[in-house]
């Protein structure tokens, strides 16, 4: 029991990672390697002094949507991890880590539905930055996707979790 709390704590500590990351670098839509856009900024690399040159994106309500969703997701994984780490010390023998499981699995449908509106909606998510048939998905929108399962699956391991000690 005691590895797979082990195993639980580090799949946490590596979703929350990777969905802090989907939620603020740069790469959800890109261009070949000079071009990219992502939830806050449209960018480009600038070859004479070699750096990455933002704008804010342009809003609208879809981008909106999809930013407080991952937000969302953001703030009840930390919650859940918070939780995590109080009902270690404080939740009696036996004792199962319900809330800490129901906020790690809205964050898991927080992220795929954020990432399923991005999905549908990309083109009106970038409307008027570039032309969308010469780019595709950058790596934090596959990162995103990626933290689906794994938020939703240490969801479940939670709600099932005992606490022995």
């Amino acid at each position: 029991m005691v590895l797979l709390l082990m195993f639980v704590t580090v799949l946490h500590i590596v979703t929350l990672a990777m969905l802090f990351i989907a939620t603020m670098e740069k790469s959800w839509w890109a261009w070949g390697e000079k071009e990219n856009s992502d939830l806050w900024y449209n960018c480009i690399f600038d070859n004479a002094t070699e750096t990455l040159l933002c704008a804010s994106a342009k809003e609208n309500e879809w981008r909106l949507t999809v930013q407080v969703l991952m937000v969302l997701a953001v703030v009840f994984s930390s919650i859940s991890f918070l939780v995590f780490l109080g009902q270690l010390f404080k939740l009696s023998k036996g004792g199962l880590f319900y809330f800490t499981g129901l906020c790690q699995i809205l964050a898991g449908l927080s992220t795929f539905a954020a990432t399923l509106i991005y999905t549908i909606q990309c083109n009106e998510i970038l409307q008027d930055f570039r032309d969308l048939k010469n780019g595709h998905f950058g790596y934090c929108f596959i990162l995103a996707w990626l933290c689906v399962p794994l938020l939703l699956c240490s969801g479940v391991l939670y709600v099932h979790l005992r606490k022995n000690a």
